[in-house]
């Protein structure tokens, strides 16, 4: 299969790495030192799973050098979809699936802004993995897992053969029976610790030590399921103590790359999590006062961040 990964970060480049160790045809859209190192070098995966080594068929910053791929990967950050869905529009047609893979709940949403809905698959996945050098991928935590899905959850031919696709790539995946629900469940676990946990400057285990802290968790949780519920998302009390359940068993020193973010006064998905959750609650009619304290607070620090980065 023809794919394209935009975006070489932790994610796009772990699963393209794969899908091309695999024998596909994948071409890479970076940036910067992480473009030039694997121009010079081949893209390198060091993997809880065994580490490889990959060569694409194609790396570059400049889609019009792109024959157009039959599966686009998008690998970016949510915030960063809206501008790319409109340069993608050169490159799709009518064949043309795009499986965006971030997290946020309304990633479908903003590219059905700009590309035609009948290209766009439902997605998410599971992996901690990041670029530890240009041109090297380090995967270190979970079983790394595709859920996709058609839109309207039929077992489509093109559903299939992905699934085919990603199965001899020994990608683990599931066709999923709710691609809406399952966005929203890894949606309500990052939202609850991502921009809590950017505002405090703390690590998980340090903020579940916390009864204060938690019992905000558990309220921007509450929150976010009430307003999915009014969505017709059908997030409900099992699926927050299942989150709960995980933040409970993570590793202490745990923190969101979203968090990271915040801390290292970089562009973040503030936005497109807590953000979200109260511009959805306004319009709702959901009050959502935990998440509008968590934004409020946080909101100038990430104009601040988005203006050193349009400067530079």
């Amino acid at each position: 299969m023809r794919i394209l990964i935009y975006g070489a970060g932790g994610i796009g480049g772990y699963f393209g790495g794969r899908l091309a160790e695999a024998g596909n045809s994948v071409s890479i859209i970076a940036r910067g030192k992480h473009l030039e190192a694997i121009k010079k070098n081949g893209l390198e995966v060091e993997s809880i799973n065994g580490n490889f080594k990959i060569i694409p068929s194609k790396v570059t910053d400049d889609l019009t050098e792109v024959e157009a791929p039959e599966l686009i990967i998008l690998g970016v950050k949510s915030w960063q979809i809206p501008a790319v869905a409109k340069e993608l529009k050169s490159i799709i047609n009518p064949n043309t699936m795009v499986l965006p893979l971030q997290n946020g709940a309304n990633n479908v949403e903003n590219l059905m802004k700009v590309l035609p809905k009948e290209n766009i698959l439902g997605g998410l996945c599971h992996i901690v993995s990041f670029v530890s050098a240009p041109g090297r991928i380090k995967h270190v935590s979970f079983e790394p897992k595709i859920t996709f899905g058609e839109l309207d959850n039929s077992k489509s031919a093109r559903v299939q053969k992905l699934e085919k696709v990603f199965s001899v790539a020994k990608i683990t995946n599931i066709v999923s029976e709710d691609i809406d629900l399952e966005i929203w469940k890894k949606f309500l676990f990052i939202t609850t610790i991502s921009a809590l946990g950017g505002l405090t400057r703390i690590s998980l285990g340090e903020m579940r030590e916390s009864s204060y802290l938690m019992d905000l968790m558990r309220k921007t949780a509450d929150e976010i399921k009430n307003v999915a519920n009014a969505k017709g998302i059908a997030l409900n009390e099992d699926h927050i103590k299942a989150v709960f359940e995980v933040i409970n068993k993570l590793n202490p020193k745990t923190t969101a790359s979203a968090q990271r973010d915040i801390m290292e006064g970089k562009p973040s998905e503030l936005e497109n999590f807590n953000g979200y959750i109260v511009k959805e609650g306004n319009r709702l009619n959901i009050p959502t006062p935990v998440n509008q304290f968590i934004y409020g607070c946080l909101l100038p620090m990430e104009n601040q961040a988005r203006m050193l980065a349009e400067s530079k």
